[in-house]
């Protein structure tokens, strides 16, 4: 599968990577720097897919993370939203399509890539821990496994998800974060929006990463991206 490359006339550069089936993510927040988020279906002998969209592969190991580029200084818009002090997610749940999971932490390998959640643990949920926390100013990136080479994991019904639904986070400070969708948007992996998706924000945003679209026999890998947009809409204590 080809890396998705942003539609934006002038598109961030890539960071180099080894393996071939990618997503590339340029983020624009402070810290995220140049990264990649796996979206494979792997290596599995199975030429039938699974009825859901797929998973993300695991990554390749890496001695060290690579050190971030230096935050960007461009202005961002005036924060208009609510917004929360930095806490580290521990469960997400999304009623509407049944899930209910822990979090793992995400990190970088020296390629670049950002290491999957173990794809034995079926109900586990990434999040990139350099970035935004879930609830704080920014946008906060999640991604999980959709199927696996053994059945249908945490995002199967990710696609589904309708604007107005809830997701809740409970994070580690005992907080709980709720965030309304915006919208959930299908897009080609060889015309991925970075910038849409990735850019920072004034306000506390979350972006919920999975496969989806057509399959490709050929590459073993699904032809697109579902992406939810979703903002802070309440926050309590758990």
């Amino acid at each position: 599968m080809a890396a998705p490359q942003s539609s934006d006339p002038n598109p961030p550069q890539p960071a180099p990577f080894a393996l071939g089936r990618a997503l590339l993510w340029p983020a624009a927040a402070a810290g995220l720097g140049m990264i990649l988020i796996f979206n494979s279906f792997g290596t599995s002998d199975d030429s039938k897919p699974l009825a859901a969209p797929s998973v993300i592969a695991p990554a390749m190991p890496a001695p060290a993370p690579p050190a971030p580029p230096a935050p960007s200084t461009a202005a961002s818009p005036s924060p208009t939203g609510l917004a929360m002090p930095r806490s580290a997610p521990k469960r997400i749940q999304i009623p509407s399509i049944a899930v209910d999971a822990p979090f793992t932490p995400l990190t970088l390998a020296a390629s670049g890539q950002l290491n999957a959640p173990p794809p034995n643990d079926k109900n586990l949920v990434g999040w990139y821990k350099n970035g935004a926390t879930p609830g704080e100013r920014g946008s906060a990136i999640i991604a999980g496994h959709v199927d696996t080479k053994t059945g249908p994991a945490v995002f199967l019904q990710l696609q589904f998800l309708k604007p107005g639904s809830t997701v809740d986070i409970t994070r580690v400070d005992g907080s709980v974060a709720t965030f309304k969708v915006d919208s959930v948007e299908k897009f080609s992996k060889a015309k991925f929006p970075n910038r849409r998706v990735y850019a920072n924000t004034p306000d506390a945003e979350l972006r919920v990463i999975t496969c989806g679209g057509d399959y490709d026999r050929k590459v073993k890998d699904y032809k697109d991206n579902v992406v939810v947009f979703a903002h802070l809409d309440a926050m309590k204590r758990a």
